[in-house]
C-alpha cells in the first residue's frame, strides 16, 4: 500500500478481514490512507468510513426465510432476496486525523457518526 503510493483503501466484508478490523484501520491510519470499509466494525476500531448492506436488516431476512421454511416451504421454492437497506457510517476523528473534511450532504446522509 505504501509502496505502490495508493490514494486510498477499499476493505470488502471478508472472513479474512472481519478478524482485524481495529489493526486494518491502524494500518490505513498509521500511513494516512483513507478507506472504506464494508462494515461499520472497522470506524468504530478508528476506520474513516464504512458503506455496507445493514446486518440487522440481513439478519430479519434470514429469520423469515427461516420461518417460512419451519411452516413448510421448501427451501428451492423462496426467491432469491438481495439487500435493501445500505448504512454509512462515518468516523470525524479518522478524517480529522487524514485532513480530510467530509461535506454536510455526506454526514446528512449517514446513519451514525462518530465524533
Amino acid at each position: 500500500m505504501t509502496k505502490e503510493r495508493a490514494g486510498a483503501l477499499i476493505v470488502l466484508l471478508d472472513v479474512m478481514f472481519a478478524e482485524h478490523p481495529a489493526r486494518i484501520a491502524d494500518l490505513a491510519a498509521r500511513h494516512r490512507v483513507p478507506a472504506v470499509y464494508g462494515s461499520r466494525e472497522f470506524v468504530e476500531a478508528g476506520g474513516l468510513l464504512a458503506y455496507g448492506s445493514s446486518f440487522v436488516d440481513r439478519y430479519r431476512r434470514a429469520a423469515t426465510f427461516v420461518d417460512k421454511i419451519l411452516r413448510g416451504a421448501k427451501p428451492a421454492d423462496l426467491p432469491i432476496e438481495q439487500p435493501t437497506k445500505f448504512e454509512l457510517t462515518i468516523n470525524l476523528r479518522a478524517a480529522k486525523t487524514l485532513g480530510l473534511t467530509i461535506p454536510q450532504s455526506v454526514l446528512l446522509r449517514a446513519e451514525e457518526i462518530i465524533q
